[in-house]
């Protein structure tokens, strides 16, 4: 089993499924690009956040996944050896999540500025002067 990151887009949305045990999950179908051609990793997901950051994404939306990383060989039709990657995902980021981020950091800087403007500032924008 590897530790990976990786990243590319959905192919097909992903699906929420139950356990036997009743305890949901999601699954989907990363394709990564790999060359001329493209990987395909079968992705499930069984923290809830990952699991909501997942069914929340539609077909074709870019994504980075970090989990384990189990890779398999089969043979195909015509004898050609042919992979087969598996990943349990831990956690997801989204540009979504990069925007938001990136909105929180720029507003708590523009707080620090503000909190850092002097008094003076302030009273002559209300337009109430000195009292």
């Amino acid at each position: 089993m590897i530790d990976a990151l990786i990243t590319g887009r959905l192919h097909g949305k992903p699906t929420q499924k139950t356990a036997k045990t009743g305890k949901p999950f999601a699954t989907a179908k990363l394709r990564v690009p790999a060359g001329d051609e493209a990987a395909f990793i079968n992705v499930v997901a069984f923290d809830a956040k990952a699991c909501a950051g997942l069914l929340a994404l539609d077909d074709g939306d870019a994504v980075a996944l970090s989990g384990p990383l189990t890779v398999k060989a089969w043979l195909g039709k015509d004898g050609t050896p042919k992979p087969s990657i598996d990943m349990v995902a831990h956690a997801l980021l989204t540009a979504y999540h990069v925007t938001r981020k990136r909105k929180a950091q720029a507003d708590a800087q523009q707080a620090q500025q503000r909190q850092r403007e002097p008094l003076d500032a302030y009273t002559e924008r209300d337009g109430l002067g000195d009292w």
